[in-house]
């Protein structure tokens, strides 16, 4: 059984950062794209940041790009993303997953359509 577990979202100011994990098992991690994602309230869910199956390659949302970081860790079976300068408008509920297809070139906002699993998500809730 495929699982995925989100960790250390929480209150934070703005300015301030996050790093939030996300550990996975049930699959062969090395095979999987995986990526970050959030949905805020009253908000269609949108891609934060995608990294490729073995790291070389990350793709991130404008709105993120120089303040948020992914990556993973093999040995561990995790995926993380270190968050810094957080905006208000970044509350939301993160979500990690998984895509078993290699990742393509330039992720675009369907690429949410060919994730083949989903954690229950974090919130991130930063305060002005």
């Amino acid at each position: 059984q495929v699982q995925l577990v989100e960790s250390g979202g929480g209150l934070v100011q703005a300015g301030g950062s996050l790093r939030l994990s996300c550990a996975t098992s049930g699959l062969t991690f090395y095979s999987y794209a995986m990526g970050w994602f959030r949905q805020a309230p009253g908000k269609e869910r949108e891609l934060v940041a995608v990294i490729g199956r073995s790291a070389l390659r990350t793709h991130y949302a404008d709105i993120v790009k120089g303040r948020f970081t992914i990556s993973r860790d093999r040995a561990k079976n995790t995926v993380y993303l270190e968050m810094n300068s957080l905006k208000p408008e970044d509350t939301a509920v993160y979500y990690c997953a998984a895509d078993r297809a290699p990742l393509p070139e330039r992720p675009g906002d369907d690429y949410i359509k060919d994730m083949d699993y989903w954690g229950k998500g974090t919130l991130v809730t930063v305060s002005s």
